[in-house]
This record gives structure tokens, sequence and C-alpha cells, in this order.
């Protein structure tokens, strides 16, 4: 129940969607119909983001989300936005070797009024995501009916945004006499408007903008 309630306070009065200009009017039913452009970070560009997080005392995701944050508000003209994030769930330590989905997904709420500068704005987000993380044991579909908000068939529920961070070990090339290569796969299916998948290895940032083809052109999220 107190999870609950930090969430009901977190949430009052949240923006049901995310005004971003978009490339052809929103369909009243999602047919959820996704393209996929990817990108990498430079080098330099990832350090100095190491660097940035070191000095204000905030981890990597923090900054990447409050740099995603800005480039929405930019975008849509919102200085109040909810943005998705999944999270492991797997705060106890006996959880960590079990095999399963264990994933929740945290809607995040960003608050960008006053105009901030970097420096605040990142402690905002700290406070922001520590908070979040503490409270991450409700389920995501118990808290859209907890918060009773409202449905629509044209867009997701309280957010349709999503950033999703992935800092894990990649997985190792031999497994016994198997020889293990990733694949990417195009997506075809947008489960919301944007979802930007970021991943680090080697120095580099990898990033996959996974967006609605309903909405947007490629050419717009390149």
């Amino acid at each position: 129940e107190g999870q609950r309630s930090c969430w009901r306070q977190q949430l009052a009065n949240a923006p049901t969607l995310l005004t971003l200009p978009t490339d052809a009017p929103r369909p009243p039913i999602q047919r959820y119909r996704g393209g996929m452009v990817q990108d990498t970070v430079e080098a330099t560009l990832t350090a100095a983001l190491h660097r940035l997080s070191r000095q204000e005392g905030v981890t990597l995701f923090m900054t990447l989300y409050a740099a995603f944050a800005v480039l929405l508000a930019r975008y849509s003209g919102q200085d109040d936005l909810v943005i998705g994030a999944p999270i492991a769930n797997r705060q106890q330590r006996e959880w960590e070797p079990l095999i399963g989905f264990f994933v929740n997904t945290l809607p995040l709420r960003a608050d960008l009024s006053g105009n901030p500068r970097v420096g605040e704005f990142l402690q905002r987000v700290r406070q922001l995501l520590l908070d979040a993380y503490t409270h991450q044991d409700i389920p995501f579909e118990q808290l859209v009916n907890e918060l009773q908000v409202e449905r629509s068939l044209s867009h997701a529920p309280l957010f349709q945004v999503m950033l999703a961070f992935n800092n894990t070990s990649p997985l190792p090339q031999q497994v016994g006499d198997l020889t293990v290569t990733p694949l990417e796969l195009e997506s075809v299916v947008a489960k919301f408007d944007l979802t930007l998948h970021l991943s680090e290895a080697a120095g580099l940032l990898q990033a996959r903008w996974e967006y609605n083809r309903d909405l947007f052109t490629p050419a717009t999220i390149e």
C-alpha cells in the first residue's frame, strides 16, 4: 500500500499523452506497425557522458534518461512528461540466478519546469529514479488499474515513449562446442510510439530506435 501511495502521488495529474509532432495523424486504433533505425554514439561522446555522470554523482542511465527527456520536451513543447523504462526487478540476491522473465515497467515522470540547468535537472532525475527503484514491486498493469487511467485504443496508457538501457556483459562467443553470434532482427512491431534501446559495449553506445510507422517516417527518426 505504501508503494501504491507513492505512485499515486508521483503520477497525480500526469499528462496522458506526449504530443510529439508526427508525420501523419494518429489513427483511432493502433496497428503497431514498426520500423527501426540504428546508430552508434562515438567513443569520445560515450566517454564524456561517463565523465559527466561521475562529476554529477549519477549513473550513466540517469544521464541518458535526462538527455532523452530534454529531447522529447524540445520536440513536444511539454515540460511535464512520462517516459517508460523496463527494470530487471530482481532485488533479492536469491532471484539473480533464476531463469525467467522478472522485468517490470516503470513510468518515470520528468519535471523540466523552470528551465533547470543541466546539473539541477540531473539531480531531479537522480531522485526520481531512486524513488522509482525503491517502489518497483507494483506490476505495471496493476498500476494502470490503480490510477484509473483514461484508456484509448489510439495510444498506450501512462506513456507512449520508452527508454531501455542494457549494460550487461555480452554473451560469450563460445559455449562448449557452439559458436554464438547475435543477430539483429528488423522489428515489425512497435509496442509504443517510440522506443530508444541503448546498449554499451567496447566503449561505445549502440542506439536502436523502434518507431510506429503509422506516425513517423524513417527520415524523421533518422
